[in-house]
């Protein structure tokens, strides 16, 4: 019994942990084939080092732009996560299937997209922020490397260099942006019914606007409100970010047709 208390315990974990996957999949997906077409058209190549003569305006503007459209490609995935992830036990919505069917019952399709205003102004500056971080922290190593060893051929970065480059960048953006995070998380579980042990049901009016949102906070919660679960986000997303960076890098360049010519 002890046993399958703590496996039960364990398992909360990962609530949420499907439909987090079918978000990623297609969010990521999308953001990069959005980024390496903007690059490439801006460049006129497809390789990623080509991509770094870019200056770094349109480094910030292309992962903008990329992490909008993956954003709105993905986002009912993004809200039936948090959905679950926040609901606690006994749980209201079963599996992903239960809380589809009854969002769309009681809120239309349109509830689908709850939040998706302060979701777009979170993910514009975060995804500029952590693409155009991540040429400049990869531009600065590349420099590092020509000084180091003193000759113009070794004009490269280490795998393990650009997932350090993938940390600061995700490090960076994520906490320069979690304030619009946790105001986007706020209007995700509006109307969330929840077990009384989990506190009151949350209003589904408590805030007006992104704004609002803001101002309440600060204001119920002081400014200390507006980075509550930063360590955990930046502990789940730099790492991944930078894993993801690095496979881009490597993907990319095995998949650019014009590196088999030489």
């Amino acid at each position: 019994m002890l046993l399958l208390c703590k496996m039960l315990m364990f398992q909360g974990f990962w609530r949420g942990n499907v439909p987090a996957l079918f978000m990623y999949m297609p969010y990521t997906a999308i953001q990069f084939t959005v980024l390496h077409k903007l690059k490439t058209f801006a460049s006129g190549s497809s390789r990623t080092e080509d991509h770094l003569h870019l200056s770094p305006y349109l480094s910030y503007v292309s992962g903008a732009i990329a992490g909008s459209a993956a954003t709105v490609g993905s986002y009912p995935f993004d809200l039936l996560r948090t959905i679950l992830a926040s609901q606690g036990e006994p749980k209201v919505y079963p599996n992903m299937r239960s809380a589809l069917v009854d969002i769309v019952q009681t809120r239309g399709v349109r509830g689908l997209y709850a939040g998706l205003t302060p979701t777009l102004v979170e993910i514009i500056p975060y995804a500029g922020l952590q693409f155009g971080s991540y040429d400049t922290f990869k531009r600065s190593m590349m420099s590092w490397n020509r000084y180091r060893y003193g000759i113009e051929e070794d004009d490269s970065a280490s795998s393990f260099q650009l997932f350090l480059c993938g940390f600061a960048a995700g490090t960076f953006s994520k906490a320069a942006c979690h304030p619009l995070d946790v105001v986007k998380k706020r209007f995700q579980i509006e109307g969330l019914k929840r077990h009384p042990r989990y506190g009151a049901r949350i209003e589904s009016s408590t805030y007006k606007g992104m704004y609002h949102a803001l101002t309440e906070i600060v204001v119920k919660e002081g400014f200390g409100g507006l980075y509550k679960g930063l360590f955990p986000s930046v502990v789940k997303s730099a790492p991944a970010g930078a894993v993801t960076f690095v496979a881009y890098e490597y993907i990319s360049d095995w998949l650019d047709p014009s590196r088999h010519l030489y």
